[in-house]
């Protein structure tokens, strides 16, 4: 179940890469479009709105199945393994429950826009289908906080866990 959660994550975090790509070749040709012929592209920022949100909604699967969340193991790192890992189990929940969360109202407010016939303000583009897209990245990286609940839980290590112990290099004159 992991190695299948684990490989959607990367599929999407590829595409998640692919509309960063984009967002940055149109912003440059917008840049160029208004150097070169004083005219922008037309909705460049509500493309890069979209863009982004999209390419963020995208990236949180892998950055999760990686560990790279911001945690504060100031306080922890000295713990037991079985305190860390109820506290990251404890952790996890709390994303997944998030993530729910914005899965919902992201799906909520796809409909709502739907039924509305919601555009955006310079291109017109049905706003649904930008609520739309970001949900199945919510839905997939509170999939993974979940198993990766339980799997703290019942104290199991799991793969990706090591990224989170990887040590930065000690530079020269730093107390190891």
């Amino acid at each position: 179940m992991y190695a299948l959660l684990r490989g959607a994550a990367l599929l999407f975090a590829l595409a998640g890469g692919l509309c960063a790509s984009a967002v940055a070749f149109l912003t440059v040709a917008s840049i160029a479009g208004r150097a070169i012929w004083s005219s922008p592209i037309a909705g460049d920022v509500e493309l890069t709105q979209f863009g982004v949100a999209l390419g963020i909604s995208l990236c949180l699967p892998w950055c999760q199945v990686r560990r790279g969340n911001i945690i504060v193991d100031f306080f922890t790192e000295r713990a037991s393994t079985r305190t860390q890992h109820w506290l990251d189990g404890v952790g996890a929940v709390l994303l997944a429950a998030m993530m729910a969360l914005l899965a919902w109202r992201t799906a909520v407010g796809a409909q709502s826009s739907l039924e509305t016939s919601e555009t955006s303000m310079i291109l017109g583009l049905p706003m649904w289908i930008v609520y739309a897209v970001l949900a199945p990245g919510f839905a997939l990286t509170m999939a993974i906080a979940i198993y990766q609940a339980v799997a703290h839980f019942a104290q199991r290590h799991l793969p990706d866990d090591d990224a989170r112990n990887a040590e930065l290099p000690a530079t020269e004159g730093t107390a190891p």
